[in-house]
């Protein structure tokens, strides 16, 4: 435990569109702390990039405490947005970023945060944590950078969280740090949040047309996933993906029936397609290349299967997206 009189300070940096989620997962638990505690243990700042109301996906709008080009030197900044996000005077904005960060201010991201981040250039090589559903969208725009699966990376002068809940779990941890394991635990009840976890721990991913998360299907069928998710570029065949796992093609048909209902082919070919979904609405790749990149060598017959899996084309279903970003900011997944 760090005792210490100063409080710690974090700035949250919020984009139109951010996942409100992430915001209160952030300031809640720290004004609990603080309260329990009886003394300002932590201290907290909405920043945005003008003075302006800032709306959540949500539509809920919040008034920033500060312009960021006018911010001091915090703890932490964080960025909160939607994988869209940009700065509108990015030269500006950077300069900001560069004179905090030399006076000891740490970036971070939640959720779709990381994508602002990354744009700044700043990030130079060192390892994110990206929410799943971001992930093929990221690399494409940030092949060079490491991504985690991690849901929280706390490594060299970053700090990046996957989602709403692992924001919750991260301040814990601050606060165990800042006040002890008793003033966390209460915390921690307050909210009936009695788990916290690691920031080791995996994230968890949906298996598609069942309830279950991906890590809760039997062994051989998600080692036959784990096949597919390298070959989403490549497809493989399904008769050597069994082989690869040591059964019968037929056996797992069988598996993949009983515990998804669909068959591992149709299950592949969902992978893909969500894939390919992710870079049409977070990505600004041409719908040829996003064909190419899961794996189908013409664009006619990605765009028909496209089409009988969301029912909608690539380019309607970006051009929907765009009208929703425009209108109530990007509605984003808070993890």
């Amino acid at each position: 435990m760090t005792q210490t009189d100063t409080p710690l300070t974090l700035g949250i940096l919020i984009f139109p569109g951010f996942p409100m989620a992430c915001l209160t997962s952030c300031i809640e638990p720290l004004r609990a702390a603080n309260e329990i505690a009886g003394k300002e243990a932590f201290r907290w700042t909405v920043v945005a990039e003008t003075a302006d109301p800032v709306a959540s996906s949500a539509g809920v709008s919040f008034g920033p405490d500060i312009v960021l080009a006018d911010l001091a030197e915090h703890d932490f900044l964080f960025f909160t947005a939607g994988p869209n996000a940009r700065f509108d005077q990015p030269a500006r904005a950077n300069a900001a970023l560069q004179r905090i960060t030399r006076s000891k201010t740490r970036l971070g991201a939640f959720s779709g945060g990381v994508f602002p981040l990354a744009r700044t250039g700043l990030v130079a090589g060192q390892p994110l944590s990206v929410h799943w559903c971001y992930e093929a969208a990221f690399e494409a725009e940030f092949p060079d950078i490491e991504r985690q699966s991690t849901v929280i990376c706390d490594q060299g002068s970053f700090v990046t969280i996957s989602g709403a809940t692992a924001v919750f779990d991260y301040m814990l941890t601050l606060i165990e740090e800042h006040l002890g394991g008793n003033i966390m635990a209460e915390v921690a009840c307050w909210f009936q949040h009695p788990y916290v976890r690691s920031a080791a721990t995996s994230q968890k991913t949906p298996a598609f047309s069942t309830a279950k998360s991906k890590d809760l299907l039997p062994k051989k069928v998600t080692q036959a996933i784990e096949h597919f998710a390298e070959h989403i570029e490549d497809p493989i065949q399904i008769s050597d993906v069994a082989d690869a796992i040591g059964v019968s093609a037929r056996s797992l048909e069988r598996s993949f029936k009983e515990a998804t209902g669909q068959s591992p082919l149709k299950y592949y070919r969902m992978m893909r397609m969500n894939q390919a979904r992710q870079l049409v609405l977070y990505s600004s790749t041409s719908v040829t290349e996003i064909a190419y990149m899961v794996g189908y060598s013409t664009p006619g017959a990605f765009l028909r299967i496209y089409r009988e899996s969301f029912g909608v084309t690539p380019i309607n279903d970006r051009r929907a997206k765009n009208s929703l970003r425009v209108k109530s900011g990007d509605a984003l997944p808070a993890g």
